[in-house]
């Protein structure tokens, strides 16, 4: 499993153990919300990658026909905003 993954589902009070039969295979132990909440910081996760690192693009601000670069970083938010809001997540 993916250790961000984990480390998330962890944070939404899933839990992990082992079956004695097959010590390779996780069983997932937690309540509805748990899972709720760990859907919930996936979301979230997506929307803060998808925002990530745009005011270190491409200067583009010497352009004196456009601002490709504030373009760029509210098209960025946009795609933020739909992760979200197409998963229910609040804003």
């Amino acid at each position: 499993m993916n250790e961000r993954i984990r480390q998330l589902a962890e944070k939404a009070g899933l839990r992990f153990t082992q079956l004695m039969s097959n010590p390779m295979v996780p069983v997932v132990d937690g309540k509805e919300t748990d899972l709720e909440k760990f859907a919930e910081l996936i979301v979230r996760e997506c929307a803060k990658i998808a925002i990530a690192d745009y005011d270190k693009e491409q200067d583009f601000s010497g352009n004196p026909h456009m601002d490709i670069q504030g373009a760029y970083r509210s098209a960025k938010v946009d795609v933020a905003m739909a992760i979200k809001e197409t998963f229910g997540v609040e804003l």
